[in-house]
């Protein structure tokens, strides 16, 4: 089984107690952090903003996140979250006019860039694209709340965009979001994915390394 990157989800973190749940993620072994941004319009949810991020960085938390942008207009937002530690930042096309010129603007501003592909997102969004991702989302739920199960059928589009992105012989992760346990896990990395986003399965349990280890064992 190839190597795979374990990133947590902090929505599903005890938000009374967030830089405890961060500082103990980072005991566990994660040294990427998800992080949900929900706007109420693109999504029907509304959750945390660059503020808590900035919060982070200023209380001396070293760690880099792989912020999820799920807000429309996106263009609007983007310039709040200059100056963070953020590896990548990925979007929706469904929230730009012009994909292209946000994902460029991403770059510019120093961050990879991704693009998050929804259950029913076509895949031909990346035709003319794929030259400038650094990361494909692609999402095993419909976005907007933690806790779904996962979409089996997603496990097509998986196998799809590993095809597309071995073809385009550029160096683009392959991520995937939504309902990822320990039994599903394995055929998860087995379809393609490089990077694979986890919320609920560790938040919710009672001791983060144990459960960790357990996702790292499940694929071995």
């Amino acid at each position: 089984m190839k190597n795979f990157l374990l990133v947590p989800s902090i929505l599903s973190a005890n938000f009374c107690n967030l830089g405890q749940e961060i500082q103990l993620i980072l005991q566990a072994g994660c040294d990427l952090i998800h992080f949900d941004v929900m706007d109420n319009h693109y999504v029907p949810n509304f959750t945390m903003g660059p503020m808590i991020l900035r919060s982070i960085q200023d209380n001396g938390i070293q760690v880099f996140f792989d912020v999820h942008l799920m807000a429309s207009p996106v263009d609007a937002i983007l310039s709040l979250f200059s100056n963070l530690n953020i590896k990548f930042i990925t979007i929706h096309p469904e929230t730009t006019n012009h994909l292209d010129k946000t994902i460029r603007l991403i770059k510019q501003m120093g961050y990879g860039a991704g693009v998050a592909l929804n259950p029913s997102t076509p895949l031909t969004c990346l035709d003319y694209i794929m030259e400038e991702l650094d990361l494909i989302l692609v999402m095993a739920v419909n976005p907007g709340f933690g806790g779904q199960c996962f979409l089996t059928h997603i496990f097509k589009k998986i196998r799809h965009v590993r095809r597309l992105i071995n073809q385009s012989n550029k160096s683009i992760l392959l991520s995937v979001d939504g309902g990822i346990n320990i039994f599903n896990v394995a055929d998860i990395i087995k379809a393609g994915a490089d990077v694979v986003v986890v919320g609920s399965s560790i938040f919710k349990s009672s001791d983060y390394v144990h459960t960790i280890q357990n996702f790292k064992n499940a694929v071995l």
